[in-house]
């Protein structure tokens, strides 16, 4: 229940705090005086949409507060969301500003800042509004699935969501099967890319990263074999068999040192290094020797090493940028290739899989269905029921299911075919009832699903647009009786529905002489005050047979004493 609704600089209010009462409170003023302000301000505050527009012309930040009774559902959604309850109310804010061209809202609940979604699941649980021009609404067949859904109660609400769980199943699992056929076909390219490639490395027989620069050493030596044979030759010629050679000549000076050095102890060393000179030059001349018959002269050898280098070359170029970065990819690869080898998903499993919750979708959808059916059949019969007091005694109603695509919702197309004269055939209801079979339709069907969900306020906004006399009676009757197990907020011009009301309140715009600015101002009705608005709302004066008729229509009904007024607080 709605307990008190607080409106700072929204639209034309100014400042604003209403405290709303159990049972059927009506709003009543002249056309224009702000009524439909006060819902559109519910609206905004529980998710609706809110622009700058809304903001009190000449302010800057405004603000929506309202008080609602905390009840099981909404207690369940606080503590999904981990928002501690406070007492017996749940406390609903949305706070805006303007600052230049920026427009901003931020939601709270309970002083926890929420987002527009959270809002909107959390007022399913707190409100509903129904509006004469919901001519979309009727004509939309999610809406009139969602209404069956609802009037079907928990067992099928239950259903619907194993469907719902059954469909995420299947699709997921359909998708991961249109993944694998891709992903299998990028897999087998890749395996035939990887094969090409290891074809290619591993005859290759690449272990040593520093082999590509020693056979580059070994090609330059042997390109040069014919140089360097000569050169070490003369080398070792002028060593060892030259006329004089080195080693005679060191020789020579070795023998003349030793002949004086027992003369002058100190060439002596100069002796033993002459002496060491010729043991090094002779083992000079013996590798000389060795290095000059070692030298390969063959052609085919040259061509093998620059065949080689060639090949790691080239694999360098594609693989590299190094020979030891060509080894580290084949391995890399090599080990890629087991791994995409080793899958074992089978795309024929995934299939039987798909078949599988495809079946179990179905036969979900089928108990839905079933369901459905059985609610159609139902509601049927209640609507028509409350449907006949509201002067349409021959109205005809059907809902129609048509069998289509298996969805998150089941594989139902639900509409609603209706007639409301005799002798004319059953056609969509959205295309063919006119506003006040609309606002008929739209109470009666309120009405039903009242009995399918936990006490709420339900709000109705001018439903009784293009209705009068009987018909405005039985509309009043029906909103009592709503009002017995739910709080009821009605913007009404009937008079007959206003005086059905147990509390009534009236909407009134004036001039603020001290800003010479237009503000809202709600004035809770005493049983003297609403005598004289019942008489504006049938004759538009106050005469004395307009008074009269007003004083029966309140002494027809039988309502609770109007509360303290310390507990009606309103600001303006």
């Amino acid at each position: 229940m709605l307990q008190t609704l607080r409106i700072q600089n929204f639209a034309l209010v100014a400042e604003l705090e209403v405290t709303f009462q159990p049972g059927l409170n009506v709003l009543t003023g002249e056309t224009g005086a702000g009524k439909s302000i006060l819902l559109d301000a519910i609206d905004a505050l529980l998710g609706g949409k809110l622009s700058a527009r809304q903001l009190r012309s000449g302010t800057e930040q405004g603000c929506i507060e309202a008080i609602f009774t905390l009840t099981p559902p909404v207690r369940d959604w606080l503590a999904t969301l981990e928002i501690d309850a406070e007492g017996d109310e749940v406390i609903c804010t949305r706070e805006f500003s303007l600052k230049g061209e920026t427009f901003r809202s931020r939601s709270r609940v309970n002083g926890v800042l929420v987002n527009r979604q959270q809002l909107q699941e959390l007022r399913q649980h707190l409100v509903r509004l129904t509006a004469q021009g919901q001519a979309v609404q009727l004509a939309s067949a999610s809406q009139q699935r969602d209404w069956l859904d609802r009037y079907g109660g928990a067992a099928l609400i239950t259903q619907r969501q194993r469907v719902a769980d059954a469909y995420r199943a299947w699709q997921t699992r359909q998708r991961e099967l249109q993944d694998f056929a891709s992903k299998e076909q990028q897999r087998l390219q890749r395996l035939d890319l990887l094969h090409f490639q290891l074809q290619e490395l591993l005859p290759a027989a690449l272990d040593d990263p520093e082999e590509l620069t020693q056979l580059q050493r070994d090609y330059q030596r042997l390109s040069h074999v014919q140089e360097l044979q000569t050169q070490s030759q003369q080398a070792y010629y002028l060593l060892y068999e030259g006329e004089p050679s080195v080693m005679i000549l060191l020789a020579q000076v070795q023998g003349a040192l030793q002949a004086i050095a027992d003369w002058d102890p100190a060439l002596q060393p100069i002796s033993e290094l002459l002496e060491g000179a010729i043991a090094h030059t002779e083992e000079a001349a013996r590798q000389l020797c060795s290095y000059s018959d070692r030298l390969d002269t063959d052609p085919a050898t040259l061509d093998a090493l620059g065949d080689r280098i060639h090949q790691l070359q080239r694999l360098c170029r594609k693989y590299g940028p190094d020979l030891g970065n060509v080894i580290a990819y084949r391995d890399r690869i090599q080990a890629e290739l087991a791994a995409l080898s080793q899958e074992s998903t089978s795309q024929e499993h995934l299939e039987a899989e798909v078949t599988q919750l495809r079946q179990a979708l179905e036969q979900a959808s089928a108990e839905l269905h079933e369901l459905r059916l059985a609610a159609a059949k139902r509601l049927e019969e209640d609507l028509l029921t409350h449907l006949r007091p509201l002067g349409l005694p021959q109205a005809r109603f059907t809902v129609q299911l048509t069998s289509t695509e298996a969805s998150s919702s089941g594989s139902d197309e639900i509409r609603f075919l209706w007639s409301a004269n005799p002798g004319q055939p059953l056609q969509p209801l959205g295309e063919i009832a006119s506003g006040g079979e609309m606002s008929r339709f739209l109470l009666a069907l309120e009405t039903c699903l009242t009995t399918q969900q936990t006490p709420k306020t339900l709000i109705f906004d001018e439903i009784d647009v293009g209705v009068s006399g009987r018909v405005a009676g039985a509309i009043a009757e029906s909103l009592s009786r709503l009002g017995q197990t739910h709080q009821v907020l009605c913007v009404t011009h009937q008079s007959l529905i206003a005086a059905a009301a147990d509390h009534h309140y009236l909407v009134q715009k004036d001039i603020d002489p001290s800003t010479a600015t237009t503000v809202i101002r709600v004035q809770y009705l005493t049983e003297e005050a609403r005598v004289q608005a019942l008489a504006d709302l049938a004759g538009g004066d106050r005469s004395a047979m307009a008074l009269s008729f007003a004083s029966g229509l309140l002494a027809q009904q039988q309502r609770p004493s109007p509360p303290p007024s310390a507990e009606i607080t309103m600001k303006t």
